[in-house]
């Protein structure tokens, strides 16, 4: 008898139904969509804001620790630290190795141009480099400094006939050099002459540089092998309450917070594992980068809760007025189920059954509504579909039914206050 007057009850009042349907259609694809977005947007802004550049730099031990006990000029080790160009690899060893987006050895020293002293800088632009299980790998400041402006073309790598560089463009307006200049460099152990490929604009030290392939800069300064930092690039996750304790005091952690740690893309956990895979070396996150990826992406999430939630509050008030006035035209019937002996829990359990029934299929209809509107956000802002996960689907059908429960909540409770014998007579 239940489900006959269910069926009746839809097939009598479709146009009201239908209303009810739409407006957990609209909440549900809204919601399906935001949820999309918060879960995938975490990867897509951490990408997006790798603009800023590296977030961690790897050091010499000894290079990091003496400038406290020594200014940069009385420094009597200055120079003399280095790390092995042969453990670049490990970098994408680790635990987090997807994480990596890429790297930068960086090696610098001085040289001479037509007598002129000027500082060079040798690192990688798109460098193949053999790691474990990845063919063809390539890394360098391409991947990692993507805000670096070249006027012209980057230096071919490897370096095949004759080498080419990046002019910062502060010290090529100072010499006039330009594109397709060659220029005749001399170091402490040998001479090259180099060709400039482009001129370089990154708005820090390499506009007073030279800049190019790390094995030219090891030629010259006699230093084969040797690294002296390597920028690294990382995928992380907004910094949390453990990994500030983990950053202050890792001793502190207990097993299982350390294990948490330790197999969660926190920046500091990350830095920890390259410390451990580079022999002699400090690894150090750069704040400045990784705070700012963790308060942007924090804002974002927190500005998408607040609208998920404005979305559950307008669905479900609109949900309570069509089931206020879908009650109060149906209050003689409502009086006659009373009158022929119809409990109050079963006449309320037939408004939630439609309630239920409304939010299923507006549900599921906001689901795949949803999922349009998640790729449509993620070619407008990123170029690229985000990617939707199934999760999302029985999420929004429990919200969307709840929406509809919630909603019919408060005006079914005046089914209480009608009585048979008013209502059948009109009052």
């Amino acid at each position: 008898m239940l489900w006959r007057m269910l069926r009746q009850s839809w097939g009598r009042n479709l146009r009201r139904k239908a209303l009810a349907v739409l407006t957990v259609f609209l909440a549900a694809g809204l919601i399906s969509a935001l949820l999309a977005v918060s879960i995938d947007i975490g990867d897509k802004m951490s990408r997006e804001l790798k603009s800023y550049g590296a977030n961690i730099l790897i050091e010499p031990a000894g290079q990091a620790a003496l400038p406290a006990l020594f200014s940069e000029q009385s420094n009597p080790l200055s120079g003399q630290d280095f790390l092995d160009e042969g453990e670049l690899p490990a970098i994408k060893d680790i635990f987090w190795r997807n994480n990596i987006v890429g790297f930068a050895p960086l090696l610098s020293g001085e040289v001479t141009v037509n007598a002129q002293p000027v500082s060079v800088l040798g690192t990688f632009f798109n460098q193949p480099v053999n790691v474990p299980d990845e063919d063809d790998y390539r890394t360098g400041q391409q991947a990692v400094s993507p805000y670096w402006q070249v006027n012209g073309s980057w230096p071919q790598e490897p370096v095949a006939g004759q080498p080419q560089m990046l002019a910062g463009h502060a010290l090529a307006k100072r010499f006039g050099w330009k594109a397709g200049d060659i220029l005749q460099l001399q170091g402490e152990k040998a001479s090259q002459q180099v060709t400039i490929s482009g001129i370089l604009t990154s708005g820090s030290d390499e506009d007073n540089q030279l800049v190019m392939p790390l094995s030219i800069v090891q030629s010259l300064l006699g230093l084969s092998g040797k690294v002296q930092a390597i920028r690294v690039s990382a995928l992380t996750v907004p910094e949390n309450e453990l990994s500030r304790r983990a950053r202050e005091n890792l001793d502190a952690l207990n097993a299982e917070e350390y294990d948490l740690w330790y197999c969660t893309a926190y920046v500091s956990s990350i830095a920890h594992q390259l410390e451990e895979a580079i022999s002699g070396s400090v690894v150090r996150p750069i704040w400045q980068v990784a705070a700012s990826e963790g308060v942007v992406i924090d804002k974002i999430q927190l500005l998408l809760a607040v609208v998920t939630l404005a979305a559950l509050v307008a669905a479900a008030m609109g949900i309570a007025s069509l089931m206020t006035s879908t009650i109060m035209e149906r209050a003689k019937e409502i009086g006659l189920m009373k009158a022929l002996g119809a409990r109050q829990w079963q006449i309320m359990l037939l408004f939630y059954l439609e309630a239920a029934s409304s939010g299923v299929l507006g549900g599921a209809a906001g689901c795949i509504a949803g999922w349009g509107l998640a790729k449509a956000i993620g070619l407008m802002l990123f170029d690229a579909p985000l990617n939707f996960a199934w999760v999302v689907i029985p999420c929004v059908l429990v919200v969307a039914v709840l929406i509809s429960l919630i909603g019919t909540w408060f005006p079914a409770r005046r089914i209480a206050r009608l009585y048979p014998v008013e209502v059948l007579y009109g009052r």
